[in-house]
């Protein structure tokens, strides 16, 4: 379906763009995945589409197919990871796909499901390396422009590159004089590598896991050559505070693969500068425990979030009294961790370690004094 394409007045004053942010968050499988599987579904003729398709996937493409396929009637079969979350294989289930669980890295996935295609006489729907899906994946760049004719930049996710292909196919058909930039996560630049000739090279994971893709597509690493004008890559550090961001500016939740734009125009704000830039969210798919645990590394490198430790007697009123002068400078409390047995100096003291969420960076030093000058020996941990 066709998603948003709006301005975002709070980050083109923060990143000095004029920002346009395409929500492919809110697809029905909240990914843009959708446009990809829908466009190759719907290329089938009747024949095919009664054998049924079959897709490899961990994620986002699994359950657009497993949605579509629903939609049109198509039996679809589903190959996971052995090491596929739960809930994602569950919520693949509940779209009426057949699931199967088989290979506990990706390629053996893959070889897998393309023997049970052969096997089934089943259409497979590669995730990008498929004509039909990257025409797919092309109308969100349509429909950008359509939005905003006067884009001068996209700044698209890679993972395979069906994305990118497809949009920077239509988009340059449009407007010959678009930029379009590709963005990867620097621990999985598997086709920033390829353009640049340079061999294989991975970290163990990424924030932005719907883009960890180890071997890009032929098809679209060909497109990309010819129509990307560049790829730029970005750290955890920026993918984590651009999904904050995204949250604190906008009340908008993405995945980490669906912030990596928002990150590459944050980390290069040159190269942007009073640029009219399309940046596409791309999934929103995000689980609530990474998100929890990113929103406190961003607050911890941002100085709001300070730990410290405190050596106690353990006599009681003590450790209220450390809570109450926090609470008298209006600092929040977020964990506290109360060791006896495994305290260093003595059976009768105890380590106290706070976790401490604070208004201002500033305030951890007035927070550290007042301690001190209360008799509490408090040292950031």
């Amino acid at each position: 379906m066709a998603t948003p394409c709006r301005a975002s007045l709070h980050l083109s004053a923060l990143t000095g763009a004029r920002i346009y942010l395409k929500h492919e968050n809110l697809q029905l499988t909240s990914s843009f995945k959708d446009r990809g599987a829908l466009s190759k579904l719907l290329r089938l003729d009747n024949t095919l589409k009664q054998r049924g398709v079959i897709a490899m996937s961990a994620g986002n493409h699994a359950q657009a197919v497993a949605c579509h396929a629903r939609r049109l009637k198509v039996p679809a079969t589903i190959v996971m990871p052995e090491t596929t979350p739960i809930a994602k294989s569950e919520k693949t289930r509940r779209f009426g796909a057949e699931v199967r669980l088989q290979g506990k890295l990706f390629d053996e996935t893959r070889e897998f499901t393309e023997a049970l295609a052969a096997e089934r006489g089943l259409t497979l729907i590669h995730p990008y390396d498929d004509g039909e899906v990257i025409a797919g994946q092309g109308t969100v760049a349509i429909e950008m422009l359509e939005a905003v004719p006067n884009l001068d930049a996209l700044v698209v996710p890679i993972g395979g590159g069906g994305l990118i292909a497809g949009m920077s196919i239509a988009a340059k058909d449009i407007n010959p004089d678009i930029r379009i930039f590709g963005v990867e996560a620097m621990r999985f630049a598997s086709m920033y590598r390829l353009m640049h000739g340079e061999g294989p090279e991975f970290g163990l994971t990424t924030l932005a896991e719907g883009i960890a893709v180890k071997l890009p597509g032929m098809l679209t690493s060909q497109v990309i050559r010819t129509h990307v004008d560049d790829i730029i890559l970005v750290d955890e550090d920026a993918i984590e505070q651009a999904v904050v961001t995204l949250m604190e500016t906008d009340h908008t939740l993405v995945e980490g693969a669906g912030a990596v734009g928002l990150a590459a125009v944050m980390t290069d704000l040159e190269r942007f500068q009073d640029k009219r830039v399309g940046i596409v969210l791309t999934g929103g798919n995000i689980d609530p425990l990474v998100l929890s645990a990113v929103i406190q590394r961003v607050l911890a490198r941002s100085g709001k979030l300070l730990r410290i430790r405190i050596e106690l007697s353990d006599d009681p009123g003590n450790l209220g009294k450390v809570c109450a002068l926090l609470g008298q400078l209006g600092v929040n409390i977020v964990d506290i961790e109360h060791r006896r047995v495994f305290a260093g100096t003595s059976a009768r003291a105890v380590d106290v370690s706070f976790v401490l969420q604070l208004r201002r960076p500033d305030d951890r030093d007035g927070v550290l004094e007042l301690l001190n000058a209360q008799g509490f020996n408090a040292m950031p941990e």
